[in-house]
């Protein structure tokens, strides 16, 4: 089963998905954000295993993307090191799709589908 929420880098300086991003996933609780779960991207850019259901509930999470190891693996400069996202959950019955837009210059996301 698919992890409840999932995210993709499109690195759309190349018009390629981002291969090989650590990425992190956190909660916002008592302690302030901890990591729950942690993946890097596939060669589709993506990664789809970060939370099991079980442990899925309504809150502030947050996906911390480490791109500058891959931007320093294309000999590329980049100006953001890393891109961190806050989003609130607040139907754990849904799923949650966070895409990141990626250049060595700026970014965007959205909540996909």
């Amino acid at each position: 089963m698919k992890s409840p929420i999932t995210t993709h880098i499109l690195d759309t300086s190349r018009g390629k998905p981002a291969q090989g991003v650590s990425i992190r996933l956190e909660r916002f609780g008592e302690n302030g954000f901890e990591e729950i779960g942690s993946g890097t991207t596939n060669e589709d850019g993506r990664v789809t295993d970060l939370l099991d259901h079980s442990d899925f509930k309504n809150g502030t999470y947050r996906i911390h993307f480490e791109v500058a190891p891959y931007y320093a693996k294309l000999g590329q400069k980049t100006f953001y090191p890393a891109v961190s996202i806050d989003f609130i959950v607040d139907a754990s019955d849904e799923h949650y799709h966070v895409p990141l837009l990626l250049n060595p210059f700026g970014f965007s996301t959205y909540r996909g589908s």
